[in-house]
């Protein structure tokens, strides 16, 4: 073979991958974010086509009022034609990747895919059945629009080339499910953004007492009840609270605290995300999650990736999911049964007595980096 020849061959071999990150994505979701720059941080050329659908809106579920939900629609659906048109007079690429929330969009890109040969990686990263139906319990089983909604992920799966979502035991939930090949599924960690969420190696505050942090939406699978319950066995002892969040069982968590208030817990309805690393400083022991859904059993959430990477002493619920990222027996992470308080408190204590360390979490902090979740995904659709 000469040495042109070689050349050549060597060329095709490094070829740089190109994707293309398509449809209504929302740049709100971490998920989002950490994806795409990771993938860029691995040597893909990424193109992204993008019309904006979501924005300032962070639980989709809780909007309310007709005029709200038909502008969303309306926003959505005239979006797609200039996606469309973009997209197919793009540069030839690898793959298409679409990501949360695209649903919709894989089904709309499907025909435009296959005309140019492009096979689509859906980044599901969650079902919308089992959020709003099985979950949340917003609609029956029985209900019309649930079956409509499963019937829609069922064929977003068959329109996708490979579906991944973020930990494997929630792809085995797609398998079980929708009926997808276990061939066709993958699994990716979530992830965080270090510069959002610098290691922090001891409160940055001098506080009279110890500060136990959650942060979240108050949804069932967060177990938010769990928290203000073992905040309420240790009501007496000189540990603050501080639970910043507001959601789906917003109502049901005031109710509990005006019938039997709890005067060391202080409830923030809402901080930025760019506020949540002083947050994190000046917490002593952060808190994941301790719902007893099946849901929660099949996720890690981003607060979690968000703890590792900051640093701090994590607790959180003992799951399948977690499992996947963290041992039993980890310095700085305590896993403890779901929706049980006692235990809750009893790791609080714990994680209050152990002594700091400037290299808490150091092992995770590359695998859950944009690098580390970019490599991850690159692996796992090959």
């Amino acid at each position: 073979m000469s040495k042109k020849v070689q050349f050549a061959e060597h060329q095709r071999e490094v070829k740089q991958l190109r994707m293309v990150m398509w449809g209504t994505f929302d740049l709100g979701k971490p998920r989002v974010r950490i994806l795409e720059r990771g993938l860029r941080e691995n040597g893909v050329d990424v193109i992204s086509c993008h019309r904006e659908v979501w924005t300032d809106i962070e639980d989709k579920s809780q909007i309310s009022g007709l005029a709200p939900k038909v502008a969303i629609v309306i926003r959505w659906l005239f979006a797609y034609p200039s996606l469309v048109y973009r997209y197919l007079k793009l540069p030839r690429h690898d793959a298409v990747v679409i990501s949360y929330l695209g649903h919709l969009d894989v089904l709309v890109l499907w025909p435009f895919a296959k005309l140019r040969g492009v096979p689509i990686i859906w980044d599901a990263f969650l079902s919308l059945y089992n959020t709003i139906v099985e979950d949340r319990r917003l609609l029956s089983t029985h209900h019309p629009i649930a079956k409509f909604i499963w019937a829609w992920e069922w064929l977003a799966c068959r329109a996708a080339d490979r579906v991944v979502l973020d930990t494997c035991a929630h792809a085995a939930y797609f398998a079980r499910t929708f009926g997808v090949p276990e061939s066709k599924l993958a699994a990716v960690i979530v992830g965080a953004e270090p510069e959002s969420f610098p290691t922090l190696a001891e409160p940055c505050v001098t506080d009279p007492a110890p500060i136990v942090l959650f942060y979240g939406q108050f949804i069932p699978l967060h177990g938010v009840d769990t928290i203000i319950d073992a905040a309420r066995i240790a009501k007496n002892e000189s540990i603050d609270w501080v639970i910043i969040g507001s959601g789906q069982e917003e109502g049901r968590i005031r109710a509990l605290l005006d019938a039997d208030p709890l005067p060391r817990l202080k409830w923030i309805p809402w901080v930025k995300y760019a506020e949540l690393s002083s947050w994190l400083s000046r917490a002593t022991v952060c808190l994941g999650i301790f719902g007893d859904t099946d849901k929660a059993a099949r996720v890690i959430p981003n607060k979690v990736y968000q703890i590792l990477m900051s640093g701090k002493p994590l607790i959180t619920r003992d799951s399948p999911a977690i499992r996947e990222l963290i041992e039993l027996g980890h310095r700085g992470g305590f896993l403890v049964p779901p929706a049980n308080p006692q235990a809750l408190i009893e790791a609080v204590h714990c994680a209050i007595k152990m002594p700091l360390h400037t290299d808490l979490h150091d092992s995770f902090r590359e695998r859950i980096s944009p690098h580390g979740v970019g490599a991850s995904f690159l692996a796992s659709i090959k």
